[in-house]
């Protein structure tokens, strides 16, 4: 593992997101790459549940859910998320604040394609979020879906990306004495350089 004096190091903090994800790749148990994503709705309460990141881009975070869902809505609402990403193992987090839109072409095309085939017929079986009457009535619609679609379903349109793009990434790491290391990205608009301080523990 690299010396904790040189995980911070680099000039772009996509790089260093995924080079603390592939180390984490490595000790995590499972879902090493899953986030806590956080989002608000209308009367600015929040919520928070794990979702799993599915694409580090050049300037975005990029998952995959039913447009349907509670934190679609919510991201449709004001365009906004934040996010955390943590390791166990490593003793690690990385938070991520910033403006979302959606990702509804080619790439969740393919993203959609590369999934088990259950997956996605589950992705039109489920009205996500939504009540459900019984487990037994969500496989029927599983075994509906299965018989209409084939083995090739398409993309259903409800169900897509979203993509995050940062104004603000925090890197911190476990320090002993709980003296952690922190390290903030910060930038006022998506065009502008990011500034970097390093944080009090």
């Amino acid at each position: 593992m690299t010396d904790k004096n040189d995980i911070f190091s680099g000039d772009n903090p996509f790089q260093i997101f995924k080079r603390w994800l592939h180390d984490a790749s490595k000790t995590e148990i499972n879902d090493h790459d899953a986030i806590a994503l956080s989002t608000v709705d209308v009367d600015g309460l929040p919520n928070v549940r794990m979702v799993l990141l599915r694409g580090i881009e050049d300037s975005s975070f990029v998952f995959y859910t039913n447009y349907g869902s509670v934190k679609s809505q919510e991201i449709s609402t004001n365009h906004l998320a934040a996010f955390v990403w943590h390791s166990k193992s490593l003793r690690r987090q990385i938070r991520v604040r910033g403006k979302v839109e959606k990702e509804d072409g080619k790439k969740a095309d393919d993203y959609y394609r590369s999934r088990s085939l259950k997956s996605r017929i589950g992705a039109w079986a489920s009205v996500q979020s939504q009540p459900l009457k019984s487990r037994s009535s969500l496989m029927e619609q599983v075994e509906y879906f299965e018989t209409e679609l084939g083995d090739k379903p398409s993309r259903p349109s409800f169900w897509g990306g979203w993509r995050i793009q940062p104004l603000e990434m925090e890197f911190w790491a476990d320090g002993d004495a709980r003296l952690h290391d922190r390290f903030r990205w910060r930038r006022a608009t998506l065009k502008e350089d990011w500034n970097i301080q390093r944080l009090n523990p």
